[in-house]
This record gives C-alpha cells, sequence and structure tokens, in this order.
C-alpha cells in the first residue's frame, strides 16, 4: 500500500517537472521569437577633423569714407556704385559759384595790397616815410594773399577725389544735396577688396582653450601657429580661399565678454566685398580617436548614451562622456572603445536589457553623407 502511494508520488512529481521544463523552453522560444533584428557595428578608432564655427563680418582691407571737406551743394556724381577707381580720381563735383565770387574778391584787395606796397616803396627810400608803414602794408598784402589762397583751395576741395584705389560703395547723395564736412553720412566710401578681414568673436572659455592647445610660448607665438580658417558664405556655400588668422586683441571686451579675432582672405574673383556676412569655420584635428554615429546615441537628463551589445545579444544602455563632436560623429572620451558592438539602427525601439538578433553592418555605410534630393 505505501509502495502503491509513493509511486504515485514520483509519477505526479516527474508529470509537474515535465509540464514546468516544457513551459521554460516555450518562454524561452518566445523570448527567442521576440528578438529584433537589429543592425549593429564595431566602433572604430578615426582621424576626424572637428570645426568650430563663428559668425563673421566682412571688410574691405582699406575701406575709406569720402567726406566733403567744404559745404556746397553736389552739382555732378561722377561715379556709380560698384565703380573701380583710382587714387586721385574725381568722384564728385560740389557746386563753386559762391567760392568763385569771393575768390575774385579777395583777388581784388590783393591787388589793391599790393598797389599800396608798390607806392610806400619809393616814400620810404627817400626817407619821406617810415618804415612801419611800408611794414604795415606789406602784413595786409600778406594777409589778402593768404586770404585769396584759402578760397582757391576750396574751391580745389569742391572736387571730392577718391583717396585710395578701389571700389565705389552706396552713394546716398545726389545732384542737389547740401553736403559739409559735418554731414552724417560719407558721400560714400571707396574700399580695397582685393584682400578681405573677417572678423569673429569668441568668448573667454573658448578664448582660453583656443590659445592652451596652440603651439608657442608668446602670443605672437600662437597666432602665428593658429590653423588656417575656412569660410561659409551666406548661401551656405564653402568660399574656395582659406583664410589666416592675423590678429587677436587679446583683451576681453566688458560689456560682451568676447576677444576679438581678424582673419584675412585672398578675394582674386572679387566674390566678397564691404559688409558680407559669414561664418568662420576654425578646424581641429584628432588622430585615432574613438567614434560613434551621432544616429546611434541618444540623451537623457543631459547625458548621451548608446546600446551597446553583450555576448548574451542583449542591449545594454551605456553612458557615455563625450569630447568633441562633428557633423556626423561623436568623439569618445569614456564609456565604449574600439572594438566594442553598438546598435546603430531602431535604438528608439530598444530597452535597457532587450535581447536583439545583431545584423553586422559595415561603420562607414552608417555615416556616410546623405545625399540631397533636389540640387
Amino acid at each position: 500500500m505505501k509502495q502503491s502511494k509513493l509511486y504515485s508520488i514520483a509519477v505526479i512529481g516527474m508529470v509537474a517537472l515535465f509540464f514546468t521544463s516544457c513551459k521554460q523552453d516555450q518562454q524561452q522560444g518566445q523570448q527567442q521569437q521576440q528578438a529584433m533584428p537589429l543592425a549593429v557595428t564595431a566602433v572604430p578608432q578615426k582621424n576626424v577633423t572637428v570645426y568650430t564655427t563663428y559668425p563673421t563680418n566682412i571688410e574691405g582691407v582699406i575701406n575709406s569714407e569720402v567726406r566733403a571737406k567744404v559745404s556746397g551743394y553736389i552739382q555732378k556724381v561722377l561715379v556709380d556704385e560698384g565703380q573701380k577707381v583710382r587714387k586721385g580720381q574725381a568722384l564728385f563735383k560740389l557746386e563753386t559759384q559762391s567760392l568763385s565770387q569771393d575768390a575774385e574778391a579777395a583777388k581784388a584787395r590783393v591787388n589793391v595790397a599790393q598797389v599800396e606796397v608798390d607806392k610806400l616803396k619809393p616814400l620810404v627810400d627817400k626817407n619821406i616815410i617810415s618804415e612801419v608803414q611800408l611794414e604795415t602794408a606789406k602784413a595786409n598784402l600778406a594777409q589778402a594773399k593768404s586770404t585769396y589762397n584759402s578760397i582757391i583751395a576750396n574751391i580745389g576741395y569742391a572736387s571730392v577725389t577718391s583717396p585710395v584705389d578701389g571700389y565705389v560703395g552706396a552713394i546716398p547723395y545726389r545732384e542737389g544735396s547740401l553736403v559739409s564736412a559735418t554731414s552724417a553720412k560719407p558721400l560714400t566710401t571707396v574700399a580695397s577688396i582685393e584682400k578681405v578681414f573677417a572678423y569673429f568673436s569668441m568668448n573667454e572659455t573658448e578664448y582660453l582653450n583656443f590659445l592652451q592647445q596652440t603651439e608657442g610660448k608668446t602670443l605672437q607665438d600662437k597666432i602665428k601657429n593658429f590653423p588656417k580658417v575656412e569660410l561659409v558664405l551666406a548661401n551656405g556655400q564653402a568660399y574656395e580661399q582659406k583664410g589666416t588668422i592675423e590678429t587677436v586683441t587679446g583683451q576681453i571686451d566688458a560689456n560682451t565678454g568676447t576677444v576679438s579675432f581678424r582673419a584675412i582672405f585672398n578675394n582674386p574673383n572679387l566674390l566678397l566685398t564691404n559688409g558680407n556676412s559669414g561664418t568662420i569655420k576654425i578646424p581641429k584635428q584628432y588622430e585615432n580617436a574613438t567614434v560613434v554615429p551621432q544616429s546611434a546615441t541618444f540623451e537623457q537628463q543631459g547625458q548621451t548614451y548608446v546600446y551597446t551589445v553583450g555576448k548574451d545579444n542583449t542591449a545594454k544602455s551605456t553612458l557615455m562622456t563625450i569630447q568633441d563632436k562633428s557633423d556626423m560623429f561623436l568623439i569618445v572620451k569614456s564609456g565604449v572603445k574600439s572594438g566594442d558592438l553598438i546598435v546603430v539602427k531602431g535604438i528608439a525601439k530598444l530597452r535597457n536589457g532587450m535581447p536583439i538578433q545583431p545584423q553586422k553592418v559595415a561603420f562607414d555605410s552608417i555615416v556616410k553623407p546623405i545625399k540631397p534630393l533636389f540640387q
């Protein structure tokens, strides 16, 4: 009786163990079926160029304001905006009628004074009058000549000429406008644009980092070792010439908290002109940097993560410390290393610890530039 009971219990246990095993196998099979096939790639090391960008304003190397030296109405505008001019070339002609009348009157006073001097000379020679009277007459003659010469000079100033070789800018005043040396705006500007300056600014932190990362003991040494910079035009196109940083103020502006830089660019095709805007790009080189595609990362609470794949084919959210970034890469300081497998597509569907079916793809196929649909 006891043996029969023991036999029954053993049979029941074996049945229970069989069904438990089947259930576990079924659960494992369901987990295998639920594992998503996702693209993964090995983290590489690459030589990467990273750019820091700054807005910039363009000016001609020479940018001279042209102003009237005398008051008068503009009689003629002799050039047009954008025209190339030479130093000394006439740009504007001011009305000189009143000055011409003043000049005639001044010339008459010179003649009168000269007659007075000529009349007194023989009288002094004969001791009829004192020499003091003659000296007074000579002084009056000198003053009359000075007044006349000043008026003639002003008549000359009525022809306004270019101070430098260059290109004429905007002309805010036209025929009939009254202008003077104190006019709010200059008559125009003449700019030499065969070379142009690009002005931009860095904040204090960027400036200190830039200096510390550049070779050289003194500021001048560092300026000589600054990398060539690139220029992106307002239309988003890259300018064909590279520029050289020439000067740094070295002083922090108390109002803006920035340090000003000036780069120079050759402008052989005269594509750049006064007043252009754009973006300066300063390159920084990283050799054998550990990189991950930006598209393979996600952020939580301001920190950057990537899904790494372990030997058990489960996805693990891994925190990374980012050193820098380019248009396509994040340069990793810590968190992943060369050779680690990371998920590069479908990360929005993942959760930490989820199983996946890794589908290995080439790293370069993930980060290659996307061709625009429309040209």
